[in-house]
């Protein structure tokens, strides 16, 4: 019997089979199997894979602890998302819509790494050296180490990389990249996990700082295996509506630094520009007395930043009443609102409530709640919260306002901004964190939260 000429290989978690299934068997995903050609079998003895250490097995005490100095990539806000700067022999992946400006950010990360720190390799495999020179043109790229390389062959990007020594490379795009060791083309499963592995040895072997960026699926996720966002060092995306002029990048793993940490940008003509106060931006436009409008007071990673909770509640017109969240959860909302008809009384049955997070920004994190709540209430009775107001909390089911995480943070960073008064968890008040001239408002459930809100 004939071995075959190709395997179908899942995107998601890289399960193998001889024919193509709907779903797959191991992680369930659907319609995610994909053809993949094998390469002919070859006489011979395996090639051994690269030793990233030593080799032999070592006793835990006999192993030094290095601290390592971080590398600035010239960029505040791109330092503070990967813990402080780049870790020499990490392994980076940078994911985001098409157009979002993922090339923008590296390419000027490259031309400020080159000035201070050292040569830069900068792979494309979707640009050729002009068009990255005219890109550079526009964003003002100085005279620095910086070295254009548009190849897709792994072997010869790696070639390249041991010749010159760089003190940082830069693979865009990851999809783009195919081994010779495989017949697939470029894109598939198992040219991504060869590329990924590949560089993860030759980063982690010569000590050389590597960024991917890599494409994204329809839904926003990364696309390939999932194996390419475990073998990596730190993940990162790049978020942003198209129509607004800030973009964000967020960290969702960091093997170096916290998760969940936030960059914010502004994009000009001339590129990126880091914004060093996203709280003033978020509410640079709030309208002053406006009913169904909250300020939020929202933790990212280490960082306080304040954004406007805006609600609207309107007569349901047509059959059912509708739900509409821009920026959070739409089930978080709906939860929400059952809690606010059956604990604090304001029927919403024939109302449609749209929410909507102010700038572009999503909020995820429960502290949330209160803001919601008291943003809708303003809006269904048609009263405007006071403009020196902050409001942060998680409420429960039984209609119950708990505590938030770093308080004082929170505190500290409304104060910072003009606000004087807070309506915060009773369990977060702390009289020795109160700071001069702030008003610190603690409740126990929704209904005392209206009140002293409204």
């Amino acid at each position: 019997m004939k071995p075959p000429k190709s395997v179908f290989a899942c995107t998601e978690c890289g399960s193998q089979s001889q024919k193509w299934l709907g779903r797959c068997p191991d992680c369930g995903s659907w319609n995610s199997f994909v053809e993949e050609k094998l390469a002919p079998a070859g006489g011979g003895k395996p090639a051994a894979m690269p030793a990233m250490g030593g080799g032999a097995a070592r006793l835990y005490d006999d192993v030094d602890a290095v601290v390592t100095e971080r590398l600035s990539t010239g960029i505040g806000e791109f330092d503070r998302v990967l813990g402080g700067g780049i870790v020499p022999g990490s392994l980076v992946l940078l994911g985001g819509e098409p157009g979002i400006g993922k090339s923008t950010l590296l390419l000027q990360a490259a031309a400020h790494f080159a000035q201070a720190v050292g040569p830069v390799l900068y792979c494309s495999g979707e640009e050729s050296e002009h068009q990255v020179k005219m890109r550079g043109e526009r964003l003002g790229v100085g005279r620095a180490p910086l070295y254009l390389l548009a190849e897709t062959c792994l072997e010869r990007v790696i070639e390249e990389t041991l010749r010159l020594k760089p003190a940082l490379l830069i693979v865009d795009s990851i999809q783009t990249v195919f081994s010779l060791k495989l017949a697939s083309a470029p894109g598939s499963v198992g040219q991504v996990r060869q590329a990924a592995t590949d560089l993860l040895f030759n980063a982690k072997g010569h000590n050389i700082p590597t960024v991917l960026v890599g494409h994204v699926t329809k839904d926003g996720s990364l696309a390939g295996p999932k194996v390419l966002e475990h073998v990596v060092d730190t993940v990162l995306y790049f978020e942003g509506a198209r129509h607004h002029s800030h973009r964000v990048v967020r960290a969702v793993k960091n093997r170096f630094g916290a998760i969940s940490e936030l960059g914010v940008f502004e994009m000009t003509s001339a590129g990126l520009k880091a914004v060093p106060n996203p709280s003033a931006m978020f509410l640079a436009e709030r309208p002053k007395q406006a009913p169904g409008s909250a300020v939020l007071c929202c933790i990212e990673g280490s960082r306080p930043i304040l954004v406007e909770v805006q609600a609207l509640v309107s007569a349901a017109t047509f059959g059912n009443a509708r739900r509409t969240a821009v920026g959070l959860d739409q089930t978080r909302l709906a939860l929400l609102l059952a809690v606010l008809d059956k604990r604090a009384g304001l029927n919403l049955a024939t109302d449609d409530v749209f929410v909507n997070v102010a700038g572009g920004m999503s909020v995820e994190e429960p502290a949330a709640d209160l803001a919601v709540l008291a943003a809708v209430a303003s809006s269904l009775r048609n009263r405007p919260i006071q403009d020196d107001t902050v409001v942060f909390g998680e409420v429960g089911l039984a209609g119950e306002v708990r505590s938030a995480s770093q308080a004082a943070l929170r505190v500290r960073e409304a104060q910072q901004l003009g606000f004087t008064r807070c309506v915060v968890p009773e369990g977060n008040l702390s009289p020795s964190d109160v700071p001069n001239g702030m008003k610190i408002i603690g409740v126990r459930t929704v209904a005392d939260a209206l009140d002293a809100v409204m």
